[in-house]
């Protein structure tokens, strides 16, 4: 059975940083990616990494500030995230999916979720 299991969210000022961790037990997956969604908003694609070249994808809000990685022995992957903004705030997901095709941004083609984890930046 799969379970992702997220950690790392919390409450952080304006310009600061967290670090996200998804841990993946059950199997390996093609694909792991990050998405948001914030109250009242739709959920959003933030960043995703490719296990068979470790190719790596960006929203353009986040591109620079955020960098997604993963750790092939642990099964997980991580979200660094600095240069925090207030309006990153929002409950983050991990998902994960068995296909090496389709597109890693769209979250219909992920096959499993994480429970999320809130990150709030206080301006």
């Amino acid at each position: 059975q799969v379970q992702l299991v997220e950690s790392g969210g919390g409450l952080v000022q304006a310009g600061g940083s967290l670090r996200l961790s998804c841990a993946a037990s059950g199997r390996t997956f093609s694909s792991y990616g990050w998405f948001r969604q914030a109250p009242g908003k739709e959920r959003e694609f933030v960043a995703a990494i490719r296990r068979i070249d470790d190719n790596t994808y960006y929203a353009d809000s986040v591109k620079g500030r955020f960098t997604i990685s993963r750790d092939n022995a642990k099964n997980t992957v991580y979200l660094q995230m600095n240069s925090l903004k207030p309006e990153d705030t929002a409950v983050y997901y991990c998902a994960v999916k068995y296909v090496p095709f389709g597109s890693v941004f769209a979250a219909t083609t992920y096959d499993y979720w994480g429970q999320g984890t809130q990150v709030t930046v206080s301006s």
